[in-house]
């Protein structure tokens, strides 16, 4: 089994457009290449959007040589972006932006959501692109609740959704460019389950809600708190000290260097320098969507 390497926490909320509060899980400004290939997450709320007949969210901005990963679990959002991918994202639902060689995008609560206000709580994990791909044409995954596998755990321990990589026979729907797992865990209090997790891959749980105790450590997680596990041994065993719902991200390291500056990131200085360029240029979209697709 998996090993706890350290547990990362950072308490101080703050504002992305109109989100708030805003949780920065971690970051590679903080932890570099200890959560390759993961860049960053976000935790957005929970929180209560007041009904409004404003689009609130984030306006218009650029990225390249990476992906957002979107999960709603409450709210409803309308994301739209340069390479014509896009629509209304609600909760259950994932969408899975490659930005690659560059979009411009935009996500903003939906016009409905916005009327009615409400209740709204998200994540969005960052995922680099291996030096290989950071210059492709930029795509559009939109995951939707139902097509995403559902799986009860035995002995009604909770379920696990899978959204990337696998869990048993199961196979999550997102297509990814290096390998890696994203999967959305329920445990019930009191049991005892083992995660998956490969020797030598990045392993990392988000505790959005909840207690968590680690086997045979005997550490405890607390609830939006970071769990780091070593890259030694294989598998990870919890045990659910509350109702907990976490995030297992586990991925194969890219073992490149990053170099990143605000919506950016990509391998070298250089290149962060011609993304400005580029969008100083007018030619930040290398690629561009024919009117009949």
């Amino acid at each position: 089994m998996k090993t706890l390497a350290f547990i990362h926490r950072n308490d101080t909320r703050f504002a992305i457009g109109d989100f708030y509060p805003v949780l920065s899980v971690f970051s590679y400004y903080e932890l570099g290449n200890t959560v390759s290939p993961f860049l960053l997450l976000d935790h957005l709320g929970p929180g209560v959007l007041k009904p409004t007949n404003l689009h609130k969210g984030v306006s218009e901005h650029p990225h390249r040589g990476f992906e957002t990963v979107t999960l709603i679990f409450a709210g409803e959002l309308e994301h739209r972006d340069s390479s014509g991918g896009g629509g209304i994202v609600s909760a259950g639902d994932v969408q899975w932006m490659t930005a690659a060689s560059g979009v411009q995008h935009k996500e903003v609560f939906s016009e409905a959501f916005s009327k009615t206000g409400g209740y709204f709580e998200m994540v969005q994990l960052w995922v680099n692109l291996p030096a290989k791909d950071k210059m492709n044409p930029p795509r559009y995954q939109s995951l939707r609740k139902a097509d995403i596998p559902v799986i009860e755990l035995r002995h009604s321990a909770g379920t696990v959704r899978v959204i990337a990589g696998h869990y048993g026979n199961a196979q999550g729907p997102a297509k990814t460019h290096s390998p890696l797992q994203v999967l959305d865990i329920e445990v019930q209090p009191g049991h005892r389950v083992v995660l998956p997790a490969n020797i030598g891959d990045t392993t990392m749980i988000y505790l959005r809600t909840g207690k968590v105790q680690f086997q045979p450590e005997d550490e405890i997680l607390e609830e939006q708190g970071l769990a780091v596990m070593s890259s030694l041994g294989q598998d990870i065993e919890i045990t659910a000290l509350q109702h907990c719902k976490l995030l297992l991200l586990t991925g194969k390291p890219l073992q490149e260097p990053i170099n990143g500056h605000g919506p950016f990131v990509m391998n070298s200085y250089d290149q962060i320098l011609e993304a400005y360029d580029d969008i100083k240029n007018g030619t930040f979209i290398k690629f561009k969507v024919l009117d009949d697709q």
